[in-house]
């Protein structure tokens, strides 16, 4: 799947938008995701600027954003349906290397198990053989509209 049919799956868009192609997806069982780090990356200017390395709450959104559409995918659904998924939870991340520009990051998202509008994945990202994360994510279904319930101030 090109950026384009990346654009109709996720509701993110630059500099938000964290997936480049996807190379590979099962619905209902696994996506792999491409994300090109280039030095271009607005978070670069200030992490760090001698030492530029992609924050790794940013790979888990990435990680994210792979299990989102890999999500939409397997519901044959599109966020234009009204529906989005939203995080619930990060479990057992964990970082083993830093992700840098000039890095090709490969994503793979399983999903473990789905019950009625909760998932929850296994995502591992790599650049080459080497692990760089992984962690386990809970994603909940929700709907956009007006009508949607608020959590209380």
């Amino acid at each position: 799947m090109d950026i384009q049919g990346i654009l109709e799956h996720l509701p993110h868009r630059f500099p938000f938008l964290l997936i480049d192609r996807i190379t590979e997806i099962e619905p209902g069982k696994r996506i792999v995701a491409l994300k090109n780090v280039s030095y271009n990356e607005p978070f670069f200017v200030g992490h760090f600027p001698k030492y530029p390395v992609m924050p790794g709450v940013l790979i888990i959104e990435a990680m994210a954003q792979a299990a989102g559409v890999l999500s939409f995918k397997t519901t044959g659904e599109k966020p234009k349906d009204g529906y989005l998924y939203l995080f619930a939870g990060i479990d057992n991340a964990r970082f083993k290397s830093q992700v840098v520009p000039g890095d090709q990051m490969l994503i793979e998202v399983t999903i473990e198990r789905q019950v009625r509008n909760i998932y929850k994945y296994k995502a591992v990202a790599r650049v080459g053989e080497c692990v760089v994360a992984e962690a386990d994510l809970m994603c909940a279904k929700v709907p956009t509209s007006s009508t949607a319930a608020t959590p209380a101030a």
